[in-house]
């Protein structure tokens, strides 16, 4: 199993330098966030991920979750390491210190949890979908469900989780069969059963506390009806402990390709005591605080799995012996040649490192909108910060495990035959990574999510949002003496999103199809584009650190040689999703549903 070791210097990198977090903090109030704050948070976190999760990894995958009588027992290792990370506070270091959290910014949470997935991913779930439930009660709850609440969830004594997804529905959250029924004393009976539920039942904490989509017995049909419920598996007493027994119970969970020590669940509410969150038929609108969350941590999911098979490829293929150099051996004393000489391991290696740092970048980037959105005091600023998360919260989702995905595969196939077997546990992480594409919307949804109600149904301004910072870039950039030709390359495909999108657009009033036909494509031409726009703002900022010396050379170097790859052999793409998005929908749909079994 790949070592985990967090890469700070790439972290600090983006933080110090190319995000200035630092700046953003002092003009946000957050003054509790100083460079030695945030220096110290860096390293005690690689600490407990490298030291405490890391070795848990394979360990988990191997062992997977229990389950006997409604009871599921996490793998070995994982209740105390969860006792661990709640001692040391990494649970609330980003929750509102009126709740019992340290107040700091929730980019500094994103760090942190990013080391997290990272090190373990299947453990992270279980802080990770807690941190989304608190975020839903926090936003829609009445003061007093906070307290009762957000105080034990902040406090890592409770977790959390979001109940959507039915046997019969997914995406489709309209025709949802839980039933929630007014009870005398303004509570709720909630029945009905819910699958895939992420960390639904589990020992690694006092009480569970599940957001569970129900409707109300004179609900309106679809998305309108839906409504918002507080279900705990112990309902708090007098004192605001988890008193008795609520009528929900884990049915089964499932027998998974990947992240097998999460335990995922069939969860069986069988008039069970529900509190409405938020207004009755508004459920959906409550949701989406926690969905949001658990999107932009999804993404994260496929930079975090990514970096951990990078960093088993990089020394695998240090140290592999295979072939001779095409141009003479690299290694004359050795039988044979390490495989990093080779240019297909090379183009492996620097897809891997691309894809990494630029969807940090993208990580680190969405980041500091959050902290704007949650504590600028200018109105404007934080208008304009929702409204760009708005639009890269999609794409974060499915372009950063699209290309996680890939990264995985690439990682697996530079140990070859030894990538495939499950000693050296690369092939952990690419089942691990299957996932992401799959759940939290998949990556269709939010294809469709972006291009027709996010773009197109805000007549381009979300979009425009965005490019207006690219072209700003490019013009200051314009001169570059040795990025030019880039920003050039960036400045022309930022035009040409705009014209693409109209495009769309003009096709779609003419046929709706057209924008699903295009929107998967369109996510992914927009995700390469705003990957470009990332790693020419790093490459800008190691150029000029290695001109003046105040960067580490190699680094610097590094940097620049992997944004050069980036735009020579990755922004490309761009032609051929361009190329099928004006293919139009015609060529998949004029096929007969039944002449695709012949």
């Amino acid at each position: 199993m790949p070592e985990y070791k967090a890469p700070l210097r790439d972290m600090r990198f983006l933080i110090d330098h190319v995000f200035d977090f630092h700046s953003n903090y002092a003009a946000l109030g957050a003054s509790d966030a100083s460079p030695d704050m945030i220096n110290a948070i860096l390293e005690e976190g690689a600490k407990f991920c490298e030291n405490v999760l890391s070795p848990l990894n394979r360990s988990g995958d191997e062992e997977g979750c229990h389950f006997a009588n409604g009871v599921v027992t996490t793998p070995a290792g994982f209740k105390q390491a969860f006792a661990q990370y709640v001692e040391a506070g990494w649970h609330g270091l980003a929750a509102d210190p009126a709740y019992g959290g340290q107040g700091l910014p929730s980019s500094l949470g994103l760090v942190i949890s990013e080391m997290v997935a990272s090190s373990n991913t299947s453990w992270g779930m279980y802080p990770g979908l807690t941190h989304g439930a608190m975020s839903a009660i926090h936003a829609h709850g009445t003061e007093a469900q906070k307290q009762t609440y957000l105080n034990k969830l902040t406090a890592g004594q409770w977790t959390g989780t979001m109940c959507l997804t039915e046997a019969h529905c997914g995406t489709d959250l309209g025709i949802i069969k839980t039933r929630a029924v007014p009870q005398a004393d303004g509570s709720y009976a909630i029945t009905g059963s819910k699958i895939f539920i992420s960390a639904g039942e589990h020992d690694m904490s006092d009480n569970i506390i599940h957001l569970v989509l129900a409707k109300l017995p004179d609900a309106p049909a679809g998305t309108k009806g839906i409504s918002l419920f507080i279900v705990p598996k112990f309902l708090p007493d007098a004192a605001g402990e988890a008193g008795a027994r609520n009528g929900v119970s884990c049915g089964s969970i499932e027998h998974k390709m990947g992240i097998k020590a999460s335990a995922t669940c069939v969860l069986n509410f069988d008039g069970a005591t529900g509190f409405l969150i938020g207004e009755a038929n508004k459920g959906l609108n409550c949701m989406f605080t926690m969905m949001n969350h658990a999107r932009l941590g999804t993404g994260m999911q496929g930079l975090c799995l990514g970096e951990a098979s990078f960093q088993g490829a990089i020394k695998y293929a240090n140290e592999r012996l295979q072939m001779r150099a095409l141009t003479g051996p690299k290694a004359p004393e050795k039988a044979a040649d390490p495989i990093i000489v080779h240019p297909d391991v090379r183009r492996m290696l620097l897809t891997m490192k691309a894809f990494n740092e630029g969807n940090r970048a993208l990580t680190y980037f969405t980041a500091q909108l959050l902290d704007v959105a949650h504590l600028s005091a200018d109105e404007a600023a934080r208008r304009d910060a929702e409204d760009l998360l708005a639009f890269l919260t999609p794409i974060c989702k499915a372009f950063m495990t699209d290309t996680g995905l890939e990264v995985t595969n690439h990682g697996m196939q530079v140990f070859g035959g030894h990538g495939f077997i499950r000693e050296w546990g690369m092939e952990q992480l690419v089942r691990d990574c299957r996932i992401a594409p799959i759940y939290e919307g998949t990556n269709g949804i939010q294809a469709l999510d972006l291009l027709g109600r996010k773009v197109l149904g805000s007549q381009g301004k979300l979009l425009r949002g965005f490019t207006k910072i690219v072209h700003k870039f490019c013009l200051a950039n314009a001169g570059h003496p040795q990025l030019a030709p880039y920003v050039a390359q960036l400045s022309e495909l930022n035009r040409q999103w705009g014209e693409l999108t109209t495009h769309v657009g003009m096709a779609a009033m003419k046929n709706p199809d057209e924008v699903g036909a295009a929107s998967v494509d369109y996510l992914m031409y927009s995700g390469y584009i705003i990957l470009g726009y990332l790693w020419l703002r790093m490459a800008v900022v190691a150029q000029a650190q290695l001109e003046d010396g105040s960067g580490d050379a190699d680094f610097c170097r590094g940097k620049l040689a992997t944004s050069e790859f980036y735009f020579k052999r990755l922004l490309p793409r761009t032609s051929a999703h361009r190329a099928a998005i004006e293919a139009g929908s015609e060529c998949l749909m004029q096929l007969p549903a039944q002449l695709f079994a012949l």
